[in-house]
């Protein structure tokens, strides 16, 4: 599957945003009910809620991967939703921002070195 350019900005920026507005010691219960909000907001639904929350919690470990290409999170998302990829993006971005706090402080310990948090089309 290809991904377009602007798939992988669209993660990217999610991500970034993310990591400006998730504070690293979110509370659970709390991160959990803001990610489903998020959910419902964008028109992601049709999604049973514990579903949800259980492949985003299950992207953590990607995303702290530095060696996991953030658009291939984004497609594997897609294709367990059976949604467009830009759905799985916002999925993606959403599930980062509110279910990984870890990885939200990884991403913003890199960009505060100037770094890329990720690698973009395979490259760290």
């Amino acid at each position: 599957m290809k991904i377009s350019r602007i798939a992988v900005a669209v993660v990217a920026a999610g991500l970034f945003t993310g990591a400006h507005a998730t504070p690293a010691d979110a509370d659970t219960t709390s991160s959990v009910d803001q990610f489903l909000t998020t959910l419902d907001d964008l028109g992601i639904t049709n999604i049973n809620p514990a579903d949800a929350v259980g492949l985003g919690q299950s992207l953590c470990p990607l995303v702290a991967q530095r060696s996991q290409n953030t658009a291939d999170i984004a497609a594997k998302v897609s294709d367990s939703i059976g949604k467009p990829l830009g759905i799985g993006t916002m999925f993606t971005g959403a599930a980062v921002s509110f279910l990984c706090p870890k990885a939200v402080d990884n991403i913003a310990g890199s960009l505060a070195a100037g770094r890329l948090p990720f690698p973009l089309f395979g490259r760290g």
